[in-house]
């Protein structure tokens, strides 16, 4: 499929899900394939908010709970999308999503319906998924969740959605009953999976950051639990920078007045040299720390860091 360009002037705000639907919702019917933790959490919160809900996972078992509160369990991945106009797929990955939503049978059932696939994967498998559909008269809208399975159903709840904008209004009100915030991105149908793959580097390299972390303080004799405490303040530094680096790099300002690039490096390199005298695997500061040495040996040693994001850029280009 050839996406269509889209780029506002502005990201879209979230619209809140508090906004109230033009007709009652009561009789509408919803499908959801895949149960796991968030696929069960999903069914739970259109069964709370009173909806018909037909539910379906290739391992039997998963559904006695939500049958329980009122679902109906489907034989089979067809019978499950025949039964409702909408069908929310969330399984682990789209090589999953495909073998369901790509068996003859099911195909045929989708046709004329909406699939609505808050699954996880790349932009360029979302963009392909909806060429697929539109070649199969299934109508298609792509998503991400942006938190846990114990937000679903509450306020906390964030969703990502990208394609046709009338689509994503038709059947809007049936979302909301999922609770939180949800954003339209626009009818670029890879948008959200792209938000999905940025914001979930942040948190993985996070992640990987204090692990590592934790591990260099383990020995020199800091437990986690102490340095806890002075990780989460170095955390809360990170919000209001987030804002000012992003100008920096939309702007191409870079700059390193409060904090140099060539400081950072020598921070860099103190952190490399102590995990390695423990023992302590050191090769993603020394990544970082190469990316710096870098952008200073290219003349850039009084910018900021984000300067890196320029390098990163060109092997783009």
């Amino acid at each position: 499929m050839s996406t269509q360009d889209y780029e506002p002037s502005a990201e879209p705000a979230a619209e809140s899900a508090a906004k109230p639907a033009t007709e009652s919702i009561t009789e509408s019917a919803v499908t959801v394939l895949g149960l796991g933790p968030m696929g069960r959490a999903l069914a739970g919160a259109f069964l709370d908010a009173g909806l018909r809900v037909t539910v379906w996972n290739r391992t039997p078992g998963r559904e006695r709970e939500l049958v329980g509160r009122g679902a109906t369990a489907a034989a089979s991945a067809a019978e499950a999308v025949a039964a409702g106009t909408l069908t929310v797929v969330c399984v682990v990955n789209y090589d999953a999503a495909d073998a369901v939503l790509r068996q003859d049978a099911v195909t045929a059932a989708l046709k004329g319906r909406t699939v609505v696939n808050l699954t996880a994967d790349t932009p360029e498998r979302a963009r392909e998924t909806a060429g697929w559909a539109g070649a199969h008269g299934i109508r298609y809208l792509d998503g991400a969740i942006m938190t846990p399975t114990t937000t679903i159903g509450t306020s906390e709840g964030v969703f990502l959605l990208s394609g046709p904008e009338d689509l994503y209004r038709e059947h809007r009100a049936v979302l909301d009953t999922l609770g939180g915030t949800h954003t339209h991105l626009g009818e670029d149908v890879g948008r959200a999976a792209a938000y999905d793959i940025a914001l979930l580097d942040i948190f993985w390299t996070a992640m990987a950051g204090y692990a590592h972390a934790l591990a260099v303080a383990r020995a020199e004799g800091i437990t986690a639990r102490e340095l806890a405490p002075f990780a989460q303040g170095i955390g809360a530094i990170l919000p209001p920078l987030f804002e000012e680096f992003a100008g920096n790099v939309d702007d191409g300002t870079y700059s390193g007045e409060l904090n140099p690039i060539t400081s950072a490096v020598s921070t860099m390199a103190h952190i490399v040299e102590t995990s390695e005298s423990h023992g302590i695997e050191a090769s993603m500061m020394r990544a970082a720390e190469g990316l710096a040495r870098r952008v200073v040996g290219l003349g850039h040693g009084t910018d900021g860091y984000m300067r890196v994001s320029e390098l990163l850029g060109r092997s783009r280009r």
